[in-house]
Order: C-alpha cells, then structure tokens, then sequence
C-alpha cells in the first residue's frame, strides 16, 4: 500500500495495515512524519515505523496516481529535483488534510460567507457575522479534535447561559494513534526557538522504565519543556505506551501554570508509565532524573 502523507491519518491507518503484514511505503512532502508536533516525536516515530517495516519518501511530491488491472501505480518526483519514479501497490491511499465540510448548508441564505479555506469566521465568542449563529470545530479555525470540538460546544452553551467560559487553545492535547501512540500539548521546542523564548529540556526515555521493561514497551519517550528563568512548563511532549492518557497530567499541571520542579515533587505509583513524566521533569529541573 502507499500512503500519500505523513501526517496523523496516514500513519494511523498505515501502521494499523503494516501490523496486520501489509508492506507500506509513505510519500511525504516535507522533510519529517508529523511535521505539527515536535522534532524529537517526528524522529522517534519514524524510527519506530521503520522498524515495523514501513518506508519513507520524505521530501517528495506525488504528480499522479492511476488505477491498474491489480491495484494503483503512483508517480512520485523529488521536492527539490527533477528525480522521478513510480510505486506500484494494491492500494493506494491519500491522506493528505482535510477540509471543513460546510457543504449544502445553505449559509449564503443567511449572510455567512465563508473564508479563503472554506471555514466559518467567528469572533472569540465563537459566533459568526449573524448575532445569534455559532459555529465550532472542524467548521472553523483551529485544530480538527473532537475534544476541541467538545471544549467549545460547552464554550458556546455557557456563552448563551450568560457565563463567562474560557478556552486556552494553546494547551488543547494532541495524540497521534499509532502504537507507541504520540501526544503533546503547548510548545513546541521549535515554536520556542522561533519566538526567542529561553527554554530547558528533560527527556526520558521509556527503555529506562520498570513499567515499560516490564511490559515490553520501550520504544519512546518523554520530553518535558520549561522555561529556562521560571521553570514554568511550557510544552510536554510524549511518544511511547498509553501516553493518550498519561498527556492529561501535562495538561491539568500547565492549566494551573506548574513549573518543571512541581511536577518533579509530585509522588508517582510505581511501577506506573506515569513515572516517565516526573523523570523527564527532574532532568528539566536540574538534570535530576533518578533512573538514568
């Protein structure tokens, strides 16, 4: 099977088919798999994926694909060459984005025009250009989560009850569904270096693990990412077993504006995946980490 990109969906559907036996073969235009998450994720998980068999194009752009007798035959070129040529495959699948699905709403009959990428605009109380309408999830801006999604649901319910709710956008987690799975939320260590903000790392990896020894998962790893003057968490980023889960102790500690050294204090059940997270935090703190 090829799979036209990197991103979540493709890799999500193409590593479930490359358990099952499936050769897989990825072609992605950027220069990395799941190039909105951090550096080190997009790293690891290739590796991992690598491992389980699948092959990267990376850097490449797919100029046509056409169905034959036995399956589908891909013409792939090089991003930055004139270098060309062809995957043959049962399947082909394309996973290349997504769009807002507004389609047959009959929106222009109330005055919503939509915006250059077929959203809904609406102002920070999520309410479109007529007073009473209001749109959320993947039909606007922002992150196509169904928990994004569930978040500004109940945002709208008590924005009509007369409250005043709050969504802070920047600490809405995503995961990716491979195994290991990915999660993260804030900051990446690349969005850090673009905006200039002084920052420290802790990593951990999960080969250092009771709990992963353990179970035999010991691929990944955690990555904590806090500011270098306030150790304030900044960013929590996370490939390796149940971190869909493990990600939400991220997220409640960055709510309340936790520092690296808050989460390192924290007791952890051992023998706990969890664990992972307070270690990656004392090696953010000062290098601290117990296990390593």
């Amino acid at each position: 099977m090829v799979v036209i990109g990197g991103g979540v969906i493709g890799l999500e559907l193409g590593s479930v088919f490359g358990r099952l036996g499936t050769e897989i073969e990825v072609v992605e235009f950027l220069d990395r798999i799941i190039p909105g998450m951090d550096g080190d994720m997009s790293k690891e998980l290739t590796k991992v994926l690598k491992k389980l068999g699948m092959k990267f194009h990376l850097k490449h752009m797919v100029t046509e694909v056409s169905a034959t007798e036995k399956g589908a035959k891909v013409e792939v070129q090089e991003r930055d060459s004139d270098n060309k040529f062809t995957l043959e495959a049962d399947y082909c699948l394309v996973a290349i984005g997504r769009r807002p699905y507004t389609d047959n709403l009959g929106l222009e009959n109330i005055g919503i025009k939509l915006d250059e990428k077929g959203r809904i605009p609406v102002n920070e109380h999520l309410e479109t250009a007529v007073p009473g309408i209001y749109a959320i999830g993947d039909v606007i801006v922002g992150a196509m989560l169904a928990h994004k999604a569930e978040e500004e649901g109940v945002f709208v319910a008590e924005t009509i009850a007369g409250q005043k709710p709050h969504i802070d956008y920047n600490l809405i987690p995503g995961v990716v569904y491979t195994w290991p799975e990915v999660a993260g939320v804030g900051q990446t260590e690349e969005q850090l270096k673009e905006a200039g903000i002084p920052y420290k790392v802790g990593k951990f990896p999960f080969k250092a693990l009771g709990r992963s020894r353990a179970s035999m998962d010991t691929d990944g790893l955690v990555k904590v990412l806090a500011h270098k003057e306030t150790d304030e968490i900044l960013g929590v980023h996370m490939i390796g077993p149940r971190v869909a889960d493990m990600i939400a102790e991220a997220v409640a500690l960055m709510e309340f504006r936790a520092s690296a050294e808050d989460a390192a204090r924290m007791s952890h059940a051992h023998p706990t995946y969890t664990e992972a997270f307070r270690e990656a935090a004392l090696a953010a703190t000062d290098n601290r980490a117990i296990h390593m």
